[in-house]
């Protein structure tokens, strides 16, 4: 018997060592200084708008000006999307839908939403890293009312998958999906017809979105959530934005210097193999490590930078500047536009978010949304 409970031990002893041996070949290694790019002192203090008793994540206003938000899905919200109403946040469309049922569309681990042209509410459910599955569901606006949802297929966001971000062509039918992949290590990008429900997973481990091995300082703070070398916190393919044109995708890492770009056209050319594709993505041009992606009209690309608390702009000249900051602004994470050409801010304070107890996210309550004016002018939803 003794002998039998030896081995047991020797066994998992083995496997437990494997494990670390992997975890740290995976998501260990280095946390380099990031490089400073940029003046951060911004131009602008944005307009703290809403005191939130949870981290928000992402955030969708309507073109009539009503603001949208989640509770990041890394706090293990029971309320998952919400409206604001009078300052206030009001589970949206109703309670029903944060139930997580998956026998019909409803919110469960939901990361990112978008408004599209047509109206509709749409959000990204990860599926717990694609275990139970991710999907998207869309919700119409003018009657609150869930009318579509898509189940992804494993063979495009498999276990160890993350969707995050995404956006949504201005035809309201493409969706560009960031995988993060964190667990996986596969970022990868996923392109799904909301009419056909069709999904197309493009760029697996390309450069241009793999993470580089830069440490994330935020609030002053190393992000190292196990609170040594073991595990650095830079992650991959996160920033995505759809120009306005629908000419160009911007993409990159999280933890990462480099934005790039790809043709709209050749991700739906589905002629060219994925060498040729590869060939296609183009460096576009340096930038702060960055969260959430918006772009204007006239080709401003916005973005949320997580180490200084400041979104930047990044002109078409591809000349950086600091925007607006907020001495309350600690992670802004997503972007969205809203009427009259204003960008609205969620700050979702990942310090003190992921890895974290419910107990130690209320002792850093309250969380922000804040709004600032952009440069150019775009269409709200995105």
């Amino acid at each position: 018997m003794v002998r039998v409970l030896l081995r047991i031990v020797a066994a998992v002893g083995i496997l437990l060592g494997l494990f670390v041996v992997w975890f740290y070949a995976s998501y260990g290694g280095t946390g380099q200084p990031f490089p400073r790019i940029g003046d951060p002192k911004p131009r602008l203090q944005a307009e703290l708008i809403a005191t939130l008793p949870e981290p928000p994540g992402n955030i969708a206003v309507s073109a009539t000006g009503r603001v949208f938000f989640t509770y990041h899905a890394e706090g293990h919200p029971a309320i998952k999307v919400l409206e604001l109403v009078n300052g206030k946040p009001i589970p949206y469309p109703n309670m029903e839908m944060q139930s997580g049922d998956r026998s019909k569309p409803s919110y469960g681990a939901v990361f990112n939403i978008r408004i599209d042209s047509r109206n509709r509410l749409w959000s990204i459910d990860h599926g717990e890293h694609g275990l139970l599955g991710a999907r998207l569901v869309a919700v119409d606006l003018g009657t609150n009312k869930p009318i579509k949802q898509i189940w992804l297929p494993r063979s495009v966001a498999g276990i160890g998958s993350y969707v995050q971000d995404m956006q949504i062509d201005a035809a309201g039918r493409m969706i560009y999906i960031a995988d993060i992949g964190v667990f996986s290590g596969h970022p990868g990008l996923i392109v799904v017809d909301s009419e056909t429900g069709k999904a197309r997973r493009l760029l697996d481990r390309h450069p241009a979105i793999m993470p580089e091995p830069y440490a994330v300082k935020a609030q002053g703070r190393l992000m190292q959530p196990l609170g040594n070398s073991l595990f650095w916190f830079h992650p991959g393919f996160d920033p995505i934005a759809l120009d306005r044109q629908g000419t160009w995708l911007y993409i990159g890492p999280m933890s990462g210097k480099m934005l790039s770009r790809v043709r709209v056209a050749d991700l739906g050319n589905e002629s060219l193999s994925p060498t040729e594709l590869a060939a296609r993505v183009e460096p576009y041009a340096e930038r702060p490590q960055a969260d959430g992606l918006t772009i204007d009209n006239e080709g401003n690309i916005y973005l949320t930078g997580i180490e200084d608390g400041v979104v930047w702009k990044l002109g078409p000249d591809r000349k950086l500047t600091a925007l607006a900051g907020h001495p309350k602004m600690r992670w802004p994470d997503g972007l969205s536009f809203g009427p009259n050409n204003m960008i609205y801010v969620a700050d979702s304070d990942i310090p003190d978010v992921m890895m974290q107890s419910k107990a130690h996210m209320r002792e850093k309550a309250p969380y922000y949304l804040f709004r600032l004016p952009a440069d150019g002018t775009a269409a709200a939803g995105q």
